[in-house]
C-alpha cells in the first residue's frame, strides 16, 4: 500500500517534482503513468484465500493510498505557494493532481461499493451524501475503509477455517437438512432467506433443501404445503427422513405437519429458531385495536403483493392470527410432540429497537412491553421448546435480532458468528446420528 501511495503522490505532483529535480517532464510522466496504471490494477502484494475478500482488500489499499497521496499533495501545494512557485505551474500541477487522485479514489470506492457487503445500504447512502462535504467526507471515507477492512479480514479467516476442515465434512448428517422459512417471506432463488448460512453448511458437508411454503397462510395450511414438500423430498431422494431447521412461524408450521399430518415418520429432528411457540401478546393487542376496515385494507394490500411474487392464495389475517398468544395456546394443545422426533430450540434477544438492522427489529419496544425480553418480534420465553434451548445473548449494546438469526442482512456481528452457529448446530445433529 505504501508503494502505491508513493506512486499516486509522485504522479499527482509530477509537474512540480520534475521541475524541482530538473528531470524531463515527458519522460517522467510516461514512467509515472505506467506505474500508476499498474498499481491501480494491483495495489497490494500477496493474495487472500477468498476472491471477493481480495477485491475488497485491493479497494481498501487504493483508498488508503489515495488518502496518503492526497495529504501529501496538499502539503506539496502549500509548500509551493510559500516558495512563490509560478502561478502557471501551480495550476498545471493542481489539475494533474486532481485528475490522478480522482481516478485513484473512484477505483477504490467502486471496488468496495461493489464487493463489501458490510457497508450495507446505510453507509453506501451516507458515503454518497457526504461526498462533497469538506472534512466530513474524509471522516466518512475512513469509516468505509474501516468497515471494508474488517470484512475482508473476517471473510478470509473464515475461508482459511473452511479449507482447514474441508475433509472433515462436520455437517454431513445422516438425513438432509430442510430449511423452513417464517411468515411474510418466501424461498427465492436469487435472495436466500437464510443469507450466507446454507452455503456455509454445504461447504462443510450438509445437504440442503427448502420448505417452499407460501409466505402467509394459517399454520394448518402452511403445514399442509410443508408436509407435501417433506414427502416429495423423501420420495425423490430416498433419504427416508429430514432434519428440519425452522425459523419463526416456520417452527409452528413444522410442528403441525409432524403432529397432525403424519410427517413424524419422515422427520428425524426439529430445531426451531426464534419461533413464537407461545405466541405474541402484542399481536393479540394489535388485532384487537385494529378496526375491521384497517385489517381489510392491510390484508388486501399484502395479499395482492404476495400474489405478484408467487403466492397462490395468501391470507395475511390468518397468518397473523395464528401468531397470537391465544391462537398458539390452541395450537400447542393440538400439536403434541411425537415420539421418535428429536425436538430442540434456539433463540436470541435484542436490547433496544436500534440494535440490529431494519426491518425485523421495529417492534422491540412494543413486544418488550407486552411479552418481555425479545428479539424485536418474539419474546425469549416464547421461543423455548423441546429437550433443550440455547440462547444467543447480546454482546454489549448490539443484541441479536430476529433477522440476525437468519443472516437476513448478511451482517458480521462482533461476538456472534451466525454462520458458525449453524455449523455447530448441524454438527451436533450429525454427532447424534441424525
Amino acid at each position: 500500500m505504501l508503494f502505491t501511495a508513493i506512486v499516486f503522490f509522485i504522479t499527482a505532483n509530477i509537474y512540480i517534482l520534475s521541475d524541482i529535480l530538473n528531470v524531463g517532464i515527458i519522460f517522467s510522466a510516461i514512467i509515472c503513468a505506467a506505474l500508476f496504471i499498474i498499481v491501480n490494477f494491483k495495489p497490494c502484494f500477496g493474495r487472500l484465500e477468498d476472491k471477493k475478500s481480495q477485491a475488497i482488500r485491493s479497494g481498501v489499499a487504493v483508498l488508503e493510498a489515495f488518502l496518503i497521496a492526497a495529504a501529501g499533495s496538499v502539503a506539496m501545494l502549500i509548500g509551493a505557494i510559500i516558495m512563490n512557485y509560478g502561478t502557471k505551474g501551480l495550476i498545471i500541477n493542481s489539475v494533474i493532481a486532481f485528475l490522478v487522485l480522482a481516478i485513484a479514489f473512484w477505483n477504490g470506492i467502486i471496488r468496495i461499493y461493489i464487493n463489501a457487503r458490510q457497508l450495507g445500504i446505510k453507509w453506501r447512502v451516507i458515503g454518497a451524501a457526504c461526498g462533497m462535504i469538506p472534512v466530513v467526507h474524509i471522516v466518512v471515507l475512513m469509516k468505509l475503509i474501516s468497515l471494508a477492512k474488517r470484512e475482508y479480514k473476517t471473510e478470509n479467516e473464515k475461508e482459511l477455517v473452511n479449507k482447514a476442515r474441508q475433509g472433515d465434512m462436520i455437517c454431513k448428517t445422516k438425513y438432509p437438512v430442510l430449511l423452513v422459512h417464517g411468515v411474510f417471506f418466501r424461498d427465492f432463488k436469487h435472495f436466500n432467506y437464510w443469507g450466507r448460512i446454507p452455503e456455509q453448511l454445504e461447504r462443510n458437508g450438509a445437504v440442503i433443501y427448502y420448505g417452499g411454503q407460501q409466505s402467509a397462510l394459517s399454520v394448518a395450511d402452511s403445514a399442509a404445503e410443508l408436509a407435501e414438500k417433506i414427502r416429495q423430498t423423501v420420495g425423490e431422494t430416498g433419504c427416508e427422513k429430514v432434519n428440519i431447521i425452522a425459523h419463526s412461524k416456520g417452527g409452528l408450521d413444522s410442528r403441525w405437519a409432524i403432529s397432525n399430518l403424519g410427517c413424524d415418520k419422515y422427520v428425524a429432528s426439529l430445531t426451531t429458531v426464534n419461533t413464537p411457540h407461545r405466541g405474541c401478546k402484542f399481536a393479540d393487542y394489535l388485532l384487537s385495536k385494529a378496526g375491521e376496515g384497517l385489517r381489510a385494507k392491510v390484508s388486501g394490500a399484502y395479499n395482492a403483493s404476495a400474489k405478484k411474487l408467487g403466492d397462490t392464495e395468501p391470507d395475511f389475517i390468518a397468518a397473523v392470527t395464528d401468531l397470537t398468544a391465544s391462537a398458539c395456546e390452541r395450537i400447542n394443545e393440538q400439536c403434541p410432540d411425537k415420539a421418535g422426533v428429536f425436538y430442540q430450540s434456539i433463540g436470541s434477544r435484542s436490547v433496544k429497537a436500534s440494535a440490529g438492522r431494519f426491518p425485523l427489529n421495529l417492534s422491540y419496544l412494543l413486544v418488550d412491553h407486552f411479552d418481555g425480553p425479545n428479539d424485536g418480534l418474539v419474546s425469549v420465553d416464547s421461543m423455548v421448546w423441546g429437550e433443550s434451548f440455547r440462547e444467543y445473548k447480546p454482546d454489549g449494546s448490539r443484541g441479536i435480532s430476529h433477522g440476525d438469526m437468519i443472516d437476513l442482512n448478511r451482517e458480521n456481528i462482533d461476538g456472534f458468528d451466525v454462520r458458525e452457529a449453524y455449523v455447530e448446530l448441524v454438527r451436533e445433529l450429525a454427532d447424534r446420528g441424525y
